[in-house]
């Protein structure tokens, strides 16, 4: 880590290099997610200005077809493909969440840490958490899994950025 700054790929990286199969997975979850309020009113205008229509209108689309244009933008920004990310596990990664957590020995309801206030893992805790999720889960689920949690709080994870199972993308 440089500066504070994770040495991984950004989520917008991240998303670019997801299959087209994630990325639906993870743009469904986006438009269901009742806290993507912001994200989803600037996937919105890309989405209105790229078809020439009203926001109006696609906030009536269905979300089959948001899905599809969200899917097929040539980019996301990074507080979007940040949302995206953290949507898609939130959705369809629960069991591994709970699987990193249990290896931390971090309290969890239902892979979601209960204790707002605990203190960050060690590097070697750290290692030993990736360790474990590479034993039992597709090692691109994994990479994916500890990069967003890198970004999302570099403070708490980025000393994942440095374990075998976090590598890097190229762009």
């Amino acid at each position: 880590m440089t500066d504070g700054i994770p040495n991984i790929p950004r989520p917008s990286q991240l998303w670019k290099h997801l299959t087209a199969d994630r990325k639906a997975q993870a743009a469904d979850a986006f438009w269901r997610d009742e806290n993507a309020a912001m994200e989803q009113a600037e996937v919105i205008a890309v989405i209105a200005q790229r078809l020439k229509f009203r926001a109006k209108s696609v906030v009536a689309m269905p979300i089959d077809r948001k899905v599809r244009q969200l899917v097929g933008l040539s980019g996301a920004s990074e507080l979007v493909a940040a949302r995206l990310l953290v949507s898609f596990h939130l959705v369809h990664q629960r069991p591994m969440m709970g699987a990193f957590l249990d290896a931390l020995g971090i309290a969890h309801e239902e892979g979601l840490i209960a204790d707002e206030s605990m203190e960050p893992p060690s590097a070697d805790a750290l290692a030993g958490a990736a360790a474990t999720l590479a034993k039992a889960y597709p090692a691109d689920d994994v990479r994916l899994y500890l990069s967003t949690l890198v970004w999302q709080d570099p403070a708490t994870w980025g000393g994942l950025a440095e374990t075998p199972q976090v590598a890097v993308v190229t762009a």
